[in-house]
């Protein structure tokens, strides 16, 4: 496993997620429920959820190295114009949003339907989300799945971590829009370096 890699994909992808629905559904959810559940199904939708972009991006990996760079940068591209297109979206839309999606559980529900509750929200609000896609850019950039899927699920359980304690007290301080332009401005510059890599191959 690559430390750099692991860490390179870690200090992107946590920005890019931070302000996303899957920060806000955990906060919503830990309002309901009790805090450890709602992580423990975070962190196992979040396991799953990187497994399938590891996966995918390793097989795409076996592919010619120049096409799959060119994609690779395009995947990258298009998430910068993605967050930067995000910029408008309030985090209390994403909120009534998940909000509606959990209305008919109890509040008091058991640990177990605690976790699965927030496990289905959260599988279902990473399936095929810019995380996703771009971890799996990042497995088949770096043809090292391992330390990628641990870059990524570690982000995804710190973000997870951070809703479940004061995601409202750190949505107060630090504006939202600042954290997707820092995500975006990275993922420009992974879009570049990628570009000219495919240029050369």
């Amino acid at each position: 496993m690559s430390l750099v890699v692991a860490l390179t994909v870690f200090a992107t992808i946590f920005p890019a997620e931070l302000p996303d629905k899957t920060f806000v559904a955990v906060l919503v959810l830990s309002t309901r429920f009790a805090p450890l559940p709602v992580w423990v199904g975070a962190a196992a939708a979040f396991v799953v959820q990187s497994l399938v972009a590891v996966t995918a991006g390793g097989l795409v990996s076996l592919l010619p190295k120049q096409p799959v760079r060119a994609v690779t940068a395009l995947l990258f591209l298009a998430g910068a114009i993605v967050l930067l297109r995000l910029q408008d979206e309030e985090p209390e839309q994403e909120a009534a949003e998940v909000e509606a999606e959990v209305r008919d559980v109890p509040r008091r529900p058991s640990f177990r339907r605690a976790s699965l509750t927030t496990f289905g929200v959260l599988f279902a609000a990473e399936w095929g989300d810019l995380s996703q896609v771009l971890t799996a850019a990042f497995a088949a950039k770096y043809r090292d799945p391992v330390s990628v899927g641990v870059g990524a699920t570690a982000a995804l359980w710190l973000v997870a971590g951070l809703g479940v304690i004061g995601g409202r007290s750190l949505l107060k301080v630090i504006p939202v829009v600042w954290i997707r332009r820092v995500a975006a401005v990275l993922f420009f510059a992974f879009a570049v370096i990628t570009a000219v890599d495919a240029a050369r191959a």
